[in-house]
């Protein structure tokens, strides 16, 4: 299981005793629903909830749960429903958290979590005030604003958006999944109606967008299977070229969608670079000058080191004239 889904499954797992305890009687169907998963889903963590508790895990110390299909009650919280009350080191990781999902655009509302930074602050005191405590408040990208207001409404979504690979820029519908957080980057995991699969949309990337009149309809398929987290899958439909990257360089690795990544003993790396347009990635490559190389196909060797002959042919043109 990847890192991606386990921290998901930690997530549900953290909120479902409050869930229930606030519901009982929910099936597993409506509570699926509700969290955005799969009704096997909540039944494998109902049944990994029911070994969890308290030191000692005996009798009186293990969440007790009556649950099936058609109804799950929460019968021992285990402590989980009560107040939680933070040490001034707790509530001060608390905040370092907030205020870095401040800066992450779309995963929060910055107005909820101002007011949640605000309340934590009035409640543990100068231990956890910080230098951030005073800073302005954070206005909410309109963009974000609405994809996140599509998600928490089910509604489709008319997308402007920038692909790095294609170097285009395309405008689609998409039925929004969900939001999710991938290497400090904020991404819409979305049916798209005209690639007909899971698509991961960076919010930065994102140029325009306008939630449409309609309910979003994923098909269930996209519900049921996390393996679209792995955000760089790549799109197995269309070319790849393999590049030797140098140490200096590997921040592309954060910025285009490179895959089967080798690390060299010197810091260098190799990975895969799927491209719809050869155009594009050999002026990519020629940009980068010595800090990258394409290893194949020749076909696109060739036509980079053509590309690269061009252009010092240029410059001795333009030394030519200018001794001339």
């Amino acid at each position: 299981m990847s890192s991606t889904r386990l921290a998901g499954r930690l997530t549900r797992l953290l909120n479902l005793v409050p869930y229930f305890t606030a519901r009982p009687g929910i099936s597993a169907a409506d509570a699926a629903r509700d969290l955005g998963v799969t009704p096997k889903q909540i039944m494998d963590d109902l049944n990994q909830l029911w070994v969890c508790g308290l030191p000692g895990y005996g009798p009186g110390d293990l969440i007790d749960l009556s649950f099936s299909e058609e109804s799950i009650v929460v019968t021992f919280t285990a402590g989980i429903d009560r107040p939680l009350r933070l040490t001034s080191t707790e509530a001060t990781v608390l905040l370092v958290a907030l205020r870095s999902l401040l800066e992450m655009p779309g995963v929060v509302d910055p107005t909820a979590a101002q007011s949640a930074i605000a309340k934590i602050e009035a409640a543990a005191g100068s231990a956890a005030a910080g230098p951030a405590a005073a800073a302005d408040p954070v206005p909410d990208d309109p963009v974000a604003a609405r994809i996140r207001d599509a998600v928490r409404d089910g509604r489709a979504v008319h997308l402007t958006y920038y692909s790095a690979s294609r170097d285009t820029v395309s405008e689609r519908d998409v039925d929004p999944i969900r939001i999710v957080l991938i290497d400090e980057h904020t991404y819409l995991q979305a049916w798209c109606r005209t690639a007909e699969g899971v698509r991961l949309f960076r919010f930065d990337r994102i140029d325009a967008a306008r939630i449409l009149d309609e309910p979003a309809r994923p098909p269930q398929r996209a519900l049921d299977d996390d393996e679209h987290l792995e955000l760089f899958a790549g799109d197995p439909s269309l070319p790849a070229a393999r590049l030797w990257i140098a140490p200096t360089y590997t921040w592309l690795l954060d910025y285009y969608p490179l895959t089967d990544v080798r690390l060299l003993a010197d810091g260098s790396c190799e990975a895969v670079l799927r491209f719809a347009s050869p155009e594009w990635l050999v002026r990519l490559v020629v940009g980068l000058g010595a800090g990258v190389s394409v290893l194949g196909p020749p076909a696109l060797r060739d036509a980079v080191r053509a590309r690269a002959a061009a252009a010092l042919d240029a410059y001795d043109v333009l030394g030519d004239d200018a001794a001339g």
